[in-house]
């Protein structure tokens, strides 16, 4: 049958990628082409997208990220930025034969680590980071009173609330006002944002498979979320509420719209995304009738240092994550794009 090859991929090979990663089971929204265009402009990294072929056809991909950073070492990632990733072919020869290349590859260019981001076990004999996140994925019902009814009862009573205070969803492409929005929520957690043009890039490349959703209380947004369409699933990805979304349920309604429209639309999934076990995101994903599904990410170190993990439960953040909460909106948007882009 001819020798199996990986390269790395070349300019007008990114259709065939893409038509590889849109059959394969095991793929994801992040193992698209688009993401290396997006990673590349925005953030300025170095990204090397392993393709097999086997008689010039397409039979595995493996999109990595270099990501430098002086506090988390220097790695190959795949996918950066990303909750999913690591090598997806038709066999388990590809596979391997992927995972073996990026090892290669980080030795050529002196990263310390190759770690993938994936469910399951990838690369056998690597070692795995287990209990710091969970996926929450569930299938939808085909009828939006279906999936309200899905709900626990607390948590739909927080919709009727929503409802009751009279907020109403929009669906828009303004990135401009949901980067103001998002931006207000993640300084409240005492996490830096991303710059809007990554949000602006991320439109632009997956149009037509990207959209916002933005609640707004008596024309004010209070709650706004960055969708994914892939296949027959829908991942909010994005998202958060300013300091009066929480009073208002804004971000519970926010995600039911979310569902109902893609419900509408025949979607068949939800994927609420990663959180990290122990913090209010994954609680409040559980309230929603979530089961978690650990994420055990994998890495090979071929250098001294550990990758990191970026954990706000650790207390050696807990100072910066205080200081970080009570800094004006303005200085966290000016100064928080170039913290992000090394953390991956």
């Amino acid at each position: 049958m001819g020798p199996l090859s990986v390269s790395l991929l070349q300019p007008g090979e990114e259709a065939a990628w893409d038509t590889f990663v849109r059959g394969a089971p095991a793929s994801t929204f992040f193992h698209l082409a688009g993401w290396k265009r997006v990673i590349e402009k925005a953030f300025r990294h170095r990204t090397y997208y392993l393709v097999a072929k086997l008689q010039g056809r397409v039979c595995g991909v493996l999109p990595l990220t270099r990501v430098k950073s002086l506090l988390f070492g220097d790695s190959l990632i795949s996918n950066a930025f990303c909750v999913h990733g690591g090598p997806v072919a038709d066999d388990e020869p590809a596979k391997e034969r992927l995972a073996s290349a990026a090892l290669e590859l980080a030795r050529q260019v002196g990263a310390g680590c190759v770690e993938f981001r994936c469910v399951g076990q990838h690369a056998p004999g690597w070692e795995r980071r287990d209990g710091i996140y969970a996926n929450f994925r569930r299938q939808l019902a085909p009828d939006a009173d279906a999936n309200l009814k899905a709900i626990p009862r607390k948590q739909r009573a927080m919709i009727r609330k929503a409802i009751a205070n009279g907020l109403e969803a929009e669906c828009d492409q303004d990135v401009a006002r949901f980067h103001h929005v998002f931006a207000q929520s993640v300084r409240n957690l005492g996490t830096p944002v991303f710059s809007m043009r990554y949000f602006q890039l991320l439109k632009e490349e997956f149009d037509g498979s990207c959209d916002i959703v933005t609640v707004v209380d008596g024309g004010r947004p209070v709650a706004s979320v960055l969708n994914f369409y892939f296949r027959d699933e829908v991942l909010p990805y994005y998202g958060g509420g300013t300091g009066e979304a929480r009073k208002l349920a804004a971000n519970d309604f926010m995600y039911w719209e979310v569902m109902r429209r893609a419900c509408e639309r025949g979607f068949r999934f939800f994927d609420f995304g990663r959180s990290k076990v122990g913090t209010g995101a994954y609680d409040f994903k559980r309230n929603w009738g979530f089961d978690p599904v650990p994420l055990g990410y994998e890495y090979h170190s071929l250098g001294t240092r550990h990758p990191g993990s970026v954990n706000p439960l650790n207390p050696r953040y807990q100072m910066a994550i205080g200081l970080w909460r009570r800094l004006p909106l303005t200085v966290t948007k000016l100064i928080g794009p170039a913290i992000v882009r090394s953390i991956g």
